[in-house]
């Protein structure tokens, strides 16, 4: 508690130090904020020579990697974004201060057990690029091949783990502060964002992520992933082929080789459809500094993706519904919409399909007036979130990781070719995938793959039908006998509240003569007895029944 309280001192002081109070909006829900403010105000602003932009990536490289990731997204983000600031934070990409060659050099020969040389010639002391949780060197394996080298920084696991316990004790804190926004379920998506993070700082991890989307884009002529020498690698250090290319940010080099911008973002969001619905494994951080154009073919230009520290998967059930979700929106079709979010459980099964539908379209219809080449995906998700949180809604974290991507993949596209059409490009794309899953094809499918194990368990198949028949028969008996037994005891249950019945009547009765008819002292006696003995037997059955 006492650490969490002294991070995030100073996160606030590192934030105010850097004037980013000016930031923040004057609107009531800022109040608190800017009344913490005043508390410090003896904070001035130590960087007042640099503008806005330049002081927020300062701020974010030294609050340290969790903060240059985020400021790594927004960067992407140029349509919600001023220029000037949006151009400062993509410097986050693959410009974080380095850290020393030497000691990137004792990392191998600590990680390889043997000096540099054995395994290296021509390694590069200063880096090729330095990012929030890893550094590359360039260097040439003993077989000629050139590659890159890529680290882990030093004591970043620690601070990351820092962080992370920040962010769970505030997340435990908002949900207690505004129980009305547990929509968002905080704690959780901490979760699934440390469980990423602690996942990209694993190279093992990255190296298994890289051989997976290398085999499944092997014959690609859009996406390039270079290679891995997995023998090199270990949980600290990864080694890979060396790629060349144009950064996907520089638009202007892109243009000066004659790059068609409009078929490279359209390409784009093709690889990201197929990663996603095709393959259930997508690049989970594309950003800029990630993805770089290839210098063959401008004409028909191939992307070249690194750094696959961060995945995302999801399963079958999960690519269906998105797949619809996206084309009843492209088709305006709101009732489908809702329909869909119930059937999955991302709204609670009671909830009115008439106002939910409704609620949705009076958000989506004023944005479908503009052209689809204007409407931003990203304001449209946050709309429908802040109009589905009023029926309950709660953020999957198994798809925040995709949200956030395809944030990245639009800012990414409309930088490149701000007419692009996400709807156009997607749409035919989603079509033609769900036919494949629902038609007569996925049938046919279905049965190929199957077809081995069928025909591997043939020669048992009369065994297993023998069994099934006996297991069949022995299951009616269990089941005639269980309904025989329950008919007794239904019998039985009967006859003990007869008998409870009489056995209360008779006792009633000897009372009743024995205060009207004192004379008959004996008759009244044995009634009471009888009917006390018969009362206890009737009322013991029907205890030991319950």
């Amino acid at each position: 508690m006492l650490h969490a309280i002294r991070r995030l001192y100073m996160i606030m002081h590192i934030v105010l130090s850097y004037g980013l109070d000016e930031f923040l909006p004057k609107a009531r829900i800022t109040l608190f904020l800017r009344f913490g403010k005043k508390l410090f105000f003896w904070i001035p602003n130590n960087h007042f020579q640099y503008m806005k932009g330049e002081r927020l990536r300062l701020a974010l490289q030294e609050l340290g990697p969790l903060w240059i990731k985020f400021g790594q997204m927004l960067s992407t983000r140029r349509d919600l974004l001023p220029l000037n600031i949006a151009n400062q934070l993509a410097m986050l990409q693959a410009k974080v201060a380095p850290f020393e060659g030497i000691l990137a050099r004792s990392y191998i020969e600590e990680s390889m057990e043997r000096p540099l040389e054995t395994w290296f010639d021509n390694f590069q002391n200063d880096p090729l690029a330095s990012a929030s949780i890893a550094q590359v060197h360039s260097a040439r394996l003993k077989n000629g091949k050139e590659v890159v080298i890529k680290i882990i920084r030093p004591n970043v696991v620690k601070t990351i783990q820092e962080d992370l316990r920040l962010m769970f004790w505030l997340a435990r804190w908002i949900s207690r502060l505004f129980p009305e926004r547990n929509w968002l379920r905080p704690t959780e998506i901490v979760l699934e964002y440390e469980k990423i993070l602690l996942n990209e700082l694993n190279l093992l991890r990255e190296t298994a992520n890289a051989i997976q989307l290398r085999r499944n884009f092997k014959e690609s002529t859009i996406l390039y992933i270079p290679e891995v020498y997995p023998n090199y690698c270990s949980k600290n250090m990864l080694v890979m082929e060396r790629i060349y290319g144009i950064p996907i940010n520089d638009i202007e080099a892109l243009e000066k080789q004659g790059t068609n911008m409009k078929l490279l973002a359209e390409r784009g969001v093709e690889i990201f459809f197929t990663q996603v619905f095709r393959d259930g494994l997508f690049h989970g951080d594309m950003h800029p500094g990630n993805i770089f154009v290839s210098f063959k073919h401008p004409e028909s230009p191939q992307y070249i993706g690194i750094d696959y520290g961060i995945v995302g998967t999801l399963n079958k059930e999960n690519k269906l519904y998105l797949a619809k979700n996206f084309i009843a929106f492209f088709n305006r079709n709101y009732r489908k919409v809702a329909e869909l979010h119930i059937d999955s459980n991302w709204v609670p099964p009671n909830t009115n399909i008439e106002d939910f539908e409704f609620a949705i379209r009076v958000v989506c219809e004023p944005i479908f007036e503009k052209p689809l080449s204007e409407i931003s995906f990203g304001h449209l998700l946050l709309n429908l979130f802040n109009t589905a949180r009023h029926f309950n809604m709660e953020i999957q974290p198994q798809l925040i990781l995709l949200q956030k991507t395809l944030l990245y993949v639009e800012g990414i596209g409309r930088q490149l070719y701000p007419q692009l059409d996400l709807w156009k490009t997607a749409k035919p794309f989603l079509e033609n995938w769900i036919k494949d899953q629902v038609g007569l094809m996925a049938v046919l499918r279905t049965l190929k793959e199957n077809m081995p194990f069928w025909i591997e368990n043939l020669p048992e198949l009369p065994d297993l039908v023998y069994d099934g028949l006996k297991q069949n028969r022995l299951l009616q008996k269990n089941v005639q006998s269980l309904i025989e037994e329950v008919k007794i005891h239904h019998i039985q249950y009967r006859q003990s509240y007869f008998l409870f019945g009489v056995g209360t009547i008779l006792t009633l009765s000897g009372i009743f003569l024995l205060i009207h008819n004192a004379h008959k002292y004996l008759l009244s006696t044995v009634l009471i007895t009888v009917g006390f003995i018969i009362w206890i037997y009737g009322w013991k059955y029907i205890n030991n029944q319950h």
